[in-house]
Protein backbone atom coordinates (compact mmCIF):
# COMPACT_ATOMS: atom_id res chain seq x y z
CA UNK A 1 0.00 0.00 0.00
CA UNK A 2 1.58 3.54 -1.15
CA UNK A 3 1.69 6.47 1.32
CA UNK A 4 -0.99 7.89 -0.23
CA UNK A 5 -3.67 5.04 0.33
CA UNK A 6 -2.56 4.48 3.53
CA UNK A 7 -3.33 8.68 4.47
CA UNK A 8 -6.53 8.30 2.47
CA UNK A 9 -7.69 5.11 4.44
CA UNK A 10 -6.73 6.91 7.87
CA UNK A 11 -8.29 9.77 6.60
CA UNK A 12 -11.58 7.84 6.08
CA UNK A 13 -14.61 8.61 8.73
CA UNK A 14 -14.99 5.27 9.90
CA UNK A 15 -11.36 4.69 10.96
CA UNK A 16 -11.33 7.69 12.92
CA UNK A 17 -15.13 6.61 14.39
CA UNK A 18 -13.23 3.36 15.37
CA UNK A 19 -10.38 5.43 17.18
CA UNK A 20 -12.76 7.35 19.20
CA UNK A 21 -14.74 4.63 20.16
CA UNK A 22 -11.59 2.63 20.98
CA UNK A 23 -10.43 6.11 23.55
CA UNK A 24 -13.54 6.00 25.25
CA UNK A 25 -13.42 2.44 26.13
CA UNK A 26 -10.13 2.99 27.08
CA UNK A 27 -11.71 5.78 29.27
CA UNK A 28 -14.10 3.45 30.77
CA UNK A 29 -11.59 0.35 31.62
CA UNK A 30 -9.27 3.07 32.93
CA UNK A 31 -12.37 4.21 35.49
CA UNK A 32 -13.43 1.02 36.79
CA UNK A 33 -9.58 0.19 37.40
CA UNK A 34 -10.12 2.47 40.41
CA UNK A 35 -12.90 0.38 41.59
CA UNK A 36 -11.96 -2.47 43.85
CA UNK A 37 -14.66 -4.20 43.96
CA UNK A 38 -14.65 -4.26 40.42
CA UNK A 39 -11.03 -4.76 39.78
CA UNK A 40 -11.06 -7.79 42.35
CA UNK A 41 -13.97 -9.37 39.70
CA UNK A 42 -12.59 -8.47 36.77
CA UNK A 43 -8.87 -7.03 36.97
CA UNK A 44 -7.15 -9.38 34.21
CA UNK A 45 -10.05 -8.85 31.42
CA UNK A 46 -9.83 -4.59 32.46
CA UNK A 47 -6.22 -5.02 31.67
CA UNK A 48 -6.38 -7.09 28.64
CA UNK A 49 -8.55 -4.21 27.28
CA UNK A 50 -6.45 -1.57 28.59
CA UNK A 51 -3.48 -2.96 26.91
CA UNK A 52 -5.31 -3.36 23.46
CA UNK A 53 -6.41 -0.26 23.56
CA UNK A 54 -2.93 1.04 23.63
CA UNK A 55 -1.81 -1.03 21.01
CA UNK A 56 -4.55 -0.05 18.85
CA UNK A 57 -2.86 3.40 19.51
CA UNK A 58 0.77 2.55 18.62
CA UNK A 59 -0.28 0.52 15.61
CA UNK A 60 -2.60 4.03 14.67
CA UNK A 61 0.38 6.35 15.51
CA UNK A 62 2.84 3.55 13.35
CA UNK A 63 0.80 4.03 10.68
CA UNK A 64 -0.02 8.00 10.96
CA UNK A 65 4.27 7.84 10.73
CA UNK A 66 4.37 5.34 7.79
CA UNK A 67 1.87 7.71 5.78
CA UNK A 68 3.04 10.94 6.23
CA UNK A 69 6.90 10.42 6.62
CA UNK A 70 8.93 13.55 7.62
CA UNK A 71 5.43 15.62 7.76
CA UNK A 72 4.13 13.72 10.79
CA UNK A 73 7.11 15.88 12.99
CA UNK A 74 5.79 18.92 12.09
CA UNK A 75 2.32 18.59 12.88
CA UNK A 76 1.57 19.56 16.38
CA UNK A 77 -1.18 17.03 16.62
CA UNK A 78 0.92 14.27 15.87
CA UNK A 79 3.63 15.11 18.56
CA UNK A 80 0.97 15.79 20.93
CA UNK A 81 -0.71 11.82 20.15
CA UNK A 82 2.94 11.05 19.91
CA UNK A 83 3.58 11.72 23.79
CA UNK A 84 0.69 11.03 24.99
CA UNK A 85 1.12 7.45 24.06
CA UNK A 86 4.77 7.30 24.42
CA UNK A 87 4.16 7.92 28.39
CA UNK A 88 1.83 5.14 28.40
CA UNK A 89 5.10 2.78 27.28
CA UNK A 90 7.19 3.68 30.12
CA UNK A 91 7.61 1.21 32.20
CA UNK A 92 5.22 1.12 35.09
CA UNK A 93 7.81 -0.64 37.81
CA UNK A 94 10.59 1.14 39.84
CA UNK A 95 10.84 4.74 39.60
CA UNK A 96 8.41 4.74 37.11
CA UNK A 97 5.12 3.20 38.72
CA UNK A 98 4.27 6.77 39.33
CA UNK A 99 3.87 7.35 35.55
CA UNK A 100 1.01 4.63 35.44
CA UNK A 101 -1.58 7.18 36.81
CA UNK A 102 -0.27 9.20 33.74
CA UNK A 103 -1.96 6.33 31.33
CA UNK A 104 -5.05 8.07 31.94
CA UNK A 105 -4.10 11.48 29.84
CA UNK A 106 -4.72 8.84 26.65
CA UNK A 107 -8.35 9.93 27.00
CA UNK A 108 -7.08 13.55 25.89
CA UNK A 109 -6.28 12.17 22.34
CA UNK A 110 -9.83 12.27 21.72
CA UNK A 111 -9.67 15.96 21.61
CA UNK A 112 -6.98 15.71 18.74
CA UNK A 113 -10.00 13.69 16.86
CA UNK A 114 -12.59 16.13 17.14
CA UNK A 115 -11.35 19.25 15.22
CA UNK A 116 -14.12 21.68 17.37
CA UNK A 117 -12.47 20.56 20.15
CA UNK A 118 -8.99 21.03 18.26
CA UNK A 119 -10.33 24.59 17.35
CA UNK A 120 -10.84 25.45 21.62
CA UNK A 121 -7.33 24.18 22.34
CA UNK A 122 -6.09 26.34 19.53
CA UNK A 123 -7.78 29.09 20.63
CA UNK A 124 -7.18 28.80 23.78
CA UNK A 125 -3.05 28.45 22.68
CA UNK A 126 -3.83 31.66 20.81
CA UNK A 127 -5.05 33.54 23.59
CA UNK A 128 -2.13 32.48 26.33
CA UNK A 129 0.13 35.47 25.53
CA UNK A 130 -2.55 37.56 25.60
CA UNK A 131 -3.85 35.81 29.14
CA UNK A 132 -0.20 36.21 30.16
CA UNK A 133 -0.50 39.97 30.30
CA UNK A 134 -3.63 39.75 32.22
CA UNK A 135 -2.52 37.13 34.73
CA UNK A 136 0.65 39.82 35.65
CA UNK A 137 -2.22 42.47 36.27
CA UNK A 138 -3.90 40.07 38.19
CA UNK A 139 -0.77 38.53 40.62
CA UNK A 140 -0.05 42.79 40.85
CA UNK A 141 -3.16 43.13 42.52
CA UNK A 142 -3.14 40.15 44.38
CA UNK A 143 0.54 41.43 45.72
CA UNK A 144 -1.15 44.72 46.92
CA UNK A 145 -4.79 43.29 48.34
CA UNK A 146 -2.21 40.63 50.24
CA UNK A 147 0.19 43.23 51.77
CA UNK A 148 -2.74 45.07 52.53
CA UNK A 149 -5.08 42.80 54.24
CA UNK A 150 -2.13 41.30 55.86
CA UNK A 151 -1.45 44.69 57.86
CA UNK A 152 -5.51 45.43 57.93
CA UNK A 153 -6.77 41.94 59.54
CA UNK A 154 -3.31 39.94 60.63
CA UNK A 155 -3.56 40.15 63.93
CA UNK A 156 -7.27 39.50 64.61
CA UNK A 157 -7.82 36.55 61.95
CA UNK A 158 -3.69 34.65 61.76
CA UNK A 159 -5.76 31.99 60.66
CA UNK A 160 -6.72 33.52 57.41
CA UNK A 161 -4.59 36.85 56.76
CA UNK A 162 -1.36 36.45 59.12
CA UNK A 163 1.10 36.26 56.56
CA UNK A 164 1.68 36.98 52.73
CA UNK A 165 0.97 33.09 51.71
CA UNK A 166 -2.51 33.35 54.13
CA UNK A 167 -3.98 36.17 52.67
CA UNK A 168 -3.52 35.33 49.20
CA UNK A 169 -4.81 32.53 49.34
CA UNK A 170 -8.27 33.81 51.53
CA UNK A 171 -8.26 36.65 48.86
CA UNK A 172 -8.49 33.77 46.02
CA UNK A 173 -11.24 32.25 47.72
CA UNK A 174 -13.13 35.61 48.01
CA UNK A 175 -12.49 36.10 44.17
CA UNK A 176 -13.92 32.72 43.23
CA UNK A 177 -16.58 33.86 45.83
CA UNK A 178 -16.81 30.27 47.71
CA UNK A 179 -18.67 31.23 50.81
CA UNK A 180 -16.72 34.43 50.69
CA UNK A 181 -19.08 36.58 52.49
CA UNK A 182 -20.78 34.13 55.44
CA UNK A 183 -17.21 32.72 55.26
CA UNK A 184 -14.71 35.05 55.83
CA UNK A 185 -16.12 38.95 55.17
CA UNK A 186 -18.88 38.75 57.60
CA UNK A 187 -16.86 37.43 60.28
CA UNK A 188 -13.97 40.22 59.87
CA UNK A 189 -16.74 42.78 59.92
CA UNK A 190 -17.75 42.40 62.97
CA UNK A 191 -14.20 42.98 64.06
CA UNK A 192 -13.75 45.81 61.68
CA UNK A 193 -17.01 47.22 60.56
CA UNK A 194 -15.70 48.88 57.78
CA UNK A 195 -13.91 45.83 55.91
CA UNK A 196 -16.62 46.04 53.08
CA UNK A 197 -14.33 48.79 51.76
CA UNK A 198 -11.69 46.71 50.99
CA UNK A 199 -13.44 43.62 50.22
CA UNK A 200 -16.00 44.82 47.75
CA UNK A 201 -14.27 46.80 45.21
CA UNK A 202 -11.50 43.57 45.34
CA UNK A 203 -14.31 41.34 44.21
CA UNK A 204 -14.92 44.14 41.79
CA UNK A 205 -11.83 44.29 40.14
CA UNK A 206 -10.69 40.95 40.04
CA UNK A 207 -13.89 38.72 39.99
CA UNK A 208 -16.15 41.17 37.56
CA UNK A 209 -13.34 43.09 35.63
CA UNK A 210 -10.09 40.51 35.80
CA UNK A 211 -11.89 37.22 35.22
CA UNK A 212 -14.01 38.26 32.20
CA UNK A 213 -10.81 40.12 30.60
CA UNK A 214 -9.87 36.33 30.50
CA UNK A 215 -12.85 35.29 29.28
CA UNK A 216 -13.24 37.85 26.74
CA UNK A 217 -9.63 37.00 25.09
CA UNK A 218 -10.40 33.14 24.68
CA UNK A 219 -13.75 33.82 23.12
CA UNK A 220 -11.82 36.34 20.81
CA UNK A 221 -8.41 33.88 19.71
CA UNK A 222 -11.81 31.33 19.64
CA UNK A 223 -13.31 33.06 16.80
CA UNK A 224 -9.96 33.95 15.10
CA UNK A 225 -9.11 30.43 14.63
CA UNK A 226 -12.60 29.74 13.42
CA UNK A 227 -12.65 32.47 11.00
CA UNK A 228 -8.92 31.34 9.52
CA UNK A 229 -10.41 27.80 9.82
CA UNK A 230 -13.36 28.39 7.43
CA UNK A 231 -11.08 30.90 5.38
CA UNK A 232 -8.75 27.95 4.55
CA UNK A 233 -11.79 25.74 3.93
CA UNK A 234 -12.65 28.90 1.74
CA UNK A 235 -10.15 29.11 -0.37
CA UNK A 236 -9.62 25.12 -0.64
CA UNK A 237 -12.73 25.41 -2.71
CA UNK A 238 -12.21 27.91 -4.50
CA UNK A 239 -8.73 26.10 -5.70
CA UNK A 240 -10.73 23.29 -6.22
CA UNK A 241 -13.61 25.07 -8.49
CA UNK A 242 -10.99 26.94 -10.36
CA UNK A 243 -8.87 23.54 -11.25
CA UNK A 244 -12.35 22.28 -12.44
CA UNK A 245 -13.15 25.05 -14.58
CA UNK A 246 -9.57 24.65 -16.31
CA UNK A 247 -9.62 21.21 -17.04
CA UNK A 248 -13.13 21.79 -18.75
CA UNK A 249 -11.51 24.82 -20.40
CA UNK A 250 -8.78 22.78 -21.56
CA UNK A 251 -11.09 20.00 -22.97
CA UNK A 252 -13.52 22.52 -24.54
CA UNK A 253 -10.25 24.26 -26.49
CA UNK A 254 -8.85 20.45 -27.67
CA UNK A 255 -12.14 19.77 -29.01
CA UNK A 256 -12.29 19.69 -32.38
CA UNK A 257 -14.42 22.38 -34.20
CA UNK A 258 -16.62 20.89 -36.74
Amino acid sequence: MTRAKLAAFLARPAVSNVIIGVILINAIVLGLETVPPVMARFGPLLTALDSACLAVFVVELVLKMIAQGRRFWTQGWNLFDFVIVGIALVPNAGPFSVLRALRILRVLRIVSVFPRLRRVVEGFVTALPGMGSVFLLMGIIFYIAAVMATKLFGQAFPEWFGDLGSSAYSLFQIMTLESWSMGIVRPVMEVFPFAWAFFVPFIMVTTFAVVNLLVGLIVNSMQDAHAEESNAATDAYRDEVMDRLKAIEARLSDKPRS
